[in-house]
């Protein structure tokens, strides 16, 4: 129970610190304007030569979807080994769900006006309405700057999948809420949060639109503020009464992962995984044959 608890806890503060980190440190990629992120992954294989010589050998287009499809699957897997285990915990009392009673009521036992009242500002930012439009305001933003629609079909799939999701499951569990004074209203069952998961989910797109062609300094605070506003709104549902921990926990870690997933998908879609090979001037999708050095590759193909 101890180590299963640790490694819950670990893999989601991991998830967040990855998020922020590879915002901060990763070499531009971007998976709604797929162009930009190729470049910029040409230029980081040239710095490391065995890397693109790997990467050569897997990324010819007619067979790159299987590597693109593999990686959504392994996210796939992984939301649901952890839902799967937190589901598991709730039947069996053990683990996360020993606490989901005691902070329930720890919440609502001492919560004054002022403290529900900041705590409900807060979970409004896992709100539907509040989420949608701040996706809404992100693409028109996105848009304005970079005259891309494609944005709005990135932002649409991660909002209104998530959305789906999480209303799927919690019909399937159809998990009671806690029985103790709820501070919040509410709608529906409570497990996986709602709140919880688009907090996670549209935030994190958010983050990763607004922070296309910015700073590092840029990138790193959108991914930290994006991680920060999941789990303070994941905080409040507790708190509040309305959701127990694993419920939280849940969506927070289902948030995320149709996030990623979603962003792997656009990137491989937009990259035309399936169709047959092409010349390419930056040497990326060149033949396997050809010497693994991106910049030997380029000199040849100019």
């Amino acid at each position: 129970m101890t180590v299963t608890l640790v490694v819950l806890v670990t893999a989601l503060a991991t998830a967040g610190a990855v998020f922020a980190v590879s915002t901060a440190r990763g070499p531009g990629t971007d998976p709604v304007d797929a162009g930009h992120a190729e470049e910029a992954a040409v230029r980081e294989l040239d710095r490391h030569p065995r890397l693109a010589h790997f990467l050569r050998q897997r990324m010819d287009r007619r067979t790159a979807g299987g590597f693109v499809l593999t990686i959504g699957l392994v996210v796939v897997f992984a939301a649901a080994l952890v839902i799967g285990v937190l589901f598991d915990m709730v039947g069996a009392r053990t683990g996360l769900a020993e606490f989901d009673d005691s902070i329930a009521e720890w919440g609502s036992r001492n919560a004054s006006s002022g403290t529900v009242e900041g705590l409900q500002w807060v979970t409004d930012l896992g709100s539907t309405p509040v989420v949608i439009a701040a996706l809404v305001v992100a693409g028109v933003a996105d848009y304005w700057r970079r005259r891309n629609a494609e944005v709005f079909a990135f932002l649409a799939a991660v909002g209104l999948g998530q959305l789906i999701i999480n209303n799927a499951l919690k019909l399937i569990v159809s998990r009671e809420r806690p029985d103790v004074l709820q501070l919040a209203g509410t709608d529906g069952w409570s497990f996986p949060s709602g709140h919880a998961t688009a907090a996670a989910a549209g935030w994190a797109a958010i983050a990763l639109v607004l922070g296309r062609g910015r700073s590092n300094r840029t990138r790193t605070v959108l991914g930290a503020l994006a991680v920060l506003i999941a789990v303070a709104v994941a905080t409040t549902r507790a708190l509040l009464g309305v959701h127990w921990l694993t419920d939280v926990v849940a969506g927070v870690a289902l948030g995320w992962a149709w996030f990623l997933l979603v962003a792997v998908v656009f990137g491989g879609r937009a990259q035309r995984l399936g169709d047959p090979v092409s010349a390419h001037p930056q040497g990326l999708y060149d033949d396997p044959e050809r010497p693994a050095d991106a910049t030997a590759a380029r000199q040849r193909a100019g």
